[in-house]
């Protein structure tokens, strides 16, 4: 990547844009091929939500993602650059369009600020090969055309363009300069939402597959795991809304990030007018500042009423001889599974406690050096899907799963985040999550399953996952 020591601020006037984008233009015909110009501003506070709700066009892809208690957002919209695999390599595929496009990328503004330069935002769905009529590819990446985020209080907006070699540069030039001028002083145009959606009706509420389809699921997968195919297998169940008014994922993602703070609240459209929505809860890999965080986060409780009641079930977590398995399970498949990277991995040995509203995990954090060589997208390649999502020895227990489920995951628990220019980002796993497509949505709820798991208690603890998104799209004036 190419940077140019340019201040937008200092150069504002469209005949100064016009000559900084004549230059990035010479800069193409020289090369004979177009080049990827990333303008990044630091601005005033916006709400990255908010502006992508004034901007939002269904037959857009967009991102989003929010986590209140870390004080960071992300959006971005419209597409400026984009590419999708399938298949065994679609991680290394989509590391050489990230490194192909990084080497005719040409860039200004300050770098160093939060979010700035361009980013590619990626979402790899739960298994390496699709469908036929899935919503989602099984690898995207794409470079947005506008870009807004927050971090610790800093605020900074980012126009990608792509300057071809023999393209009339004026129409260009008014449209970025129009943008300047509007992330400058930002007016938010009221979004579009249905009048009465503010407390949406289901009019149809339906498990996908059989009323017992999970529980003889949950059984055949114990006797396998009895028979020694496999150690563990996580089975997910899916359930049908449908509402008298359409959906608007980022309407109902506003409600998501105010009740779970502690969760990436986030938005992945397709750009074909279906959106997957959700809170998840864990983060499945982050890159900052040469340190690499992961986690395992397993094993799960409900929240108690009262703190007495909430202490005794965190307890009994903590306890539990089949949580404390599954969770074990989790980390040592992480540990197993990064160790030819060559990565010093350091690790609590007893694992803590994350709580949500309505529920609490085990939890351990695992951290290491970034060592020369090694880039992000290798080592989610070797952590996704993780025992958490899919299953312990994977292989086995991943290749039962679209047997036993009665339905294609797609991107629930799959991987979604982004990176950016310095290979630098994070990812989380699409999970507590919904299909949003107008008037309908299919939410997703999983449980892992061991030996001795009972197929009553791994569907109520399903149900309880059910509970928040289908209240968030049910009645948003709740989530506040």
């Amino acid at each position: 990547m190419t940077i140019l020591p340019l201040n937008p601020a200092e150069n504002s006037s469209p005949e100064a844009l016009r000559e900084f984008l004549a230059q990035c233009q010479a800069v193409a015909v020289k090369a004979g091929r177009a080049q990827l110009v990333s303008i990044s501003l630091e601005v005033d506070a916006l709400d990255p939500l908010a502006v992508l709700e004034s901007i939002f066009e269904p037959g857009e892809r967009h991102f989003y993602v929010e986590r209140p208690a870390e004080s960071f957002a992300v959006a971005g919209a419209e597409v400026v650059a984009v590419f999708t695999a399938s298949g065994q390599e679609r991680f290394a595929a989509c590391q050489r369009f990230i490194d192909e496009t990084l080497v005719r990328t040409i860039a200004v503004g300050d770098l160093n600020a939060p979010f700035a330069g361009p980013h590619f935002f990626s979402a790899f769905t739960f298994l390496d090969e699709t469908e036929g009529g899935e919503p989602f590819e099984a690898a995207s990446v794409f470079v947005p055309r506008w870009q807004v985020s927050t971090r610790d209080g800093r605020t900074v907006a980012v126009a990608n363009l792509m300057i071809e070699p023999k393209v009339p540069l004026d129409a260009m030039v008014e449209k970025i300069w129009r943008a300047r001028q509007k992330f400058g002083a930002f007016d938010y145009d009221a979004p579009e939402f249905s009048p009465h959606a503010a407390v949406r009706e289901a009019i149809g509420i339906q498990d996908v597959g059989e009323p017992d389809h999970y529980e003889h699921a949950v059984a055949a997968a114990v006797r396998s795991i009895e028979a020694g195919e496999f150690r563990k297998i996580v089975l997910a169940r899916a359930r049908d809304l449908r509402a008298k008014q359409p959906f608007h994922p980022l309407q109902v993602l506003n409600g998501l990030r105010q009740r779970y703070p502690d969760c990436f609240a986030f938005s992945v459209a397709n750009g074909r007018g279906q959106s997957l929505i959700g809170a998840s809860p864990e983060r499945l890999l982050r890159v900052r500042s040469g340190e690499l965080l992961t986690e395992a986060l397993a094993g799960s409780a409900p929240r108690g009423s009262t703190a007495s009641d909430d202490a005794a079930l965190a307890g009994a977590l903590l306890r539990n001889e089949k949580d404390r398995a599954e969770h074990a399970c989790v980390l040592e498949s992480i540990l197993r599974r990064l160790s030819p990277l060559g990565l010093n991995l350091r690790h609590a040995e007893r694992p803590g406690l994350k709580r949500l509203a309505n529920i609490q995990h085990l939890h351990t954090p695992v951290v290491a050096a970034v060592t020369p060589g090694v880039r992000l997208l290798d080592v989610l390649s070797r952590l996704h899907p993780t025992p958490a999502v899919g299953g312990s020895p994977r292989e086995q227990a991943v290749a039962r799963i679209r047997e036993l489920e009665s339905f294609p995951r797609g991107l629930y628990a799959g991987a979604l985040g982004w990176i950016n220019s310095d290979g630098e980002g994070e990812f989380f796993v699409g999970l507590r999550s919904a299909l949003i497509d107008g008037p309908k949505a299919r939410l997703y709820s999983g449980a892992g399953i061991v030996s001795g798991s009972d197929p009553a208690r791994e569907k109520a603890e399903t149900e309880l996952k059910f509970r928040a998104m289908q209240a968030s799209l049910l009645d948003d004036s709740s989530n506040g």
